[in-house]
């Protein structure tokens, strides 16, 4: 199993990113998808979901209106469309695949946002 993200990197705020998970080695149609991310010192916290089955999407309240989650199922991919990006959003960002019974669980390596002028 892997989810590789990419696409992260420094921007100033105001700005906008597109990560990108590319995954392999499992049924993504039986996944729901989500973005994490996890600042220094704070504790991993879920930005948003896509649900596989019919691509109900959630977002945090501190992302709704900024950021956009959408997928791929012919790409076995996901993506987070990050604007108005601010430096609270500074964070390292990981792609969670989430099996639909929740009896499995992978994560990517992550990829580091950081926003700052």
């Amino acid at each position: 199993v892997q989810l590789v993200e990419s696409g992260g990197g420094l921007v100033q705020p105001g700005g906008s990113l597109r990560l990108s998970c590319a995954t392999s080695g499992f049924t993504f149609s039986s996944y729901h998808m989500s973005w994490y991310r996890q600042a220094p010192g704070k504790e991993r916290e879920l930005v948003a979901r896509i649900i596989i089955t019919d691509g109900t999407t959630t977002y945090a309240d501190f992302v709704k209106g900024r950021f956009t989650i959408s997928r791929n199922n012919a790409k076995y991919a996901v993506y987070l469309q990050m604007n108005s990006l601010k430096p609270d959003d500074t964070a390292v960002y990981y792609c969670n695949a989430r099996f639909w019974s929740g009896q499995y669980e992978f994560w990517g390596q992550g990829t580091q946002v950081t926003v700052s002028s």
